[in-house]
C-alpha cells in the first residue's frame, strides 16, 4: 500500500479558500481523498494560535480527524504587523518523512515551498502532490509539483 504524508499550511488555506470562494475548506473531504487507499505516515496541520474558544474547537476538529496540530503563537508587532510562518517547521518535517512515505502533499498554495517541491522530488525521488486555490497558488509551486490538485467547490464547506 502507498504511504502518504500530509502537511496543511492551515493560514494559507483559510484565507485563499476565503478569498476565492467565500467559504472554508473541508477538512474531512480532503483526507478521505488525500488518504484514500494509503497509508498515512504522518499528517500535520499548522497553525497560530491566538488562544481563543473558537480556535481550539477547530483544532480538536482537526485531531479528531487524524491530523497533529502544531501550533506557534500569534505574535503582534509594535507596528501593528503579526508573525506567524511555519515555512520553515513545514519544510524541516517535510524533508524528515520523505525518508517514510512515499506521497508527500502539501496543502499550500506559497510559493516559497517550490524548493522543498523539486526537492522531495529530484533528491527523495518521491511523489510530490500540491492542493491550493487555483487562481493563488504561485506558479513555481505548481510547476514544481508531481501533481497539482485543484481547490475547488468540492473540497469546501457550504
Amino acid at each position: 500500500m502507498t504511504s502518504v504524508a500530509i502537511f496543511v499550511d492551515t493560514q494559507n488555506v483559510y484565507y485563499t479558500t476565503r478569498d476565492a470562494y467565500r467559504k472554508n475548506f473541508d477538512y474531512n473531504k480532503f483526507w478521505a481523498q488525500a488518504t484514500a487507499n494509503r497509508k498515512v505516515t504522518g499528517a500535520f496541520c499548522y497553525a497560530i494560535d491566538k488562544g481563543d474558544q473558537k480556535q481550539r474547537e477547530f483544532q480538536n476538529i482537526l485531531r479528531a480527524i487524524g491530523f497533529e496540530v502544531k501550533l506557534k503563537p500569534f505574535i503582534q508587532r509594535s507596528d501593528g504587523s503579526a508573525k506567524g510562518d511555519w515555512d520553515v517547521g513545514i519544510t524541516l518535517d517535510a524533508i524528515e518523512y520523505a525518508e517514510k512515505a512515499d506521497v508527500i502533499v502539501l496543502v499550500s498554495g506559497d510559493g516559497d515551498f517550490d524548493l522543498l517541491a523539486h526537492k522531495i522530488r529530484t533528491v527523495h525521488g518521491k511523489k510530490v502532490e500540491v492542493y491550493g486555490v487555483p487562481q493563488l497558488t504561485a506558479a513555481s509551486l505548481i510547476n514544481a509539483a508531481s501533481e497539482f490538485v485543484p481547490i475547488k467547490r468540492d473540497l469546501l464547506l457550504g
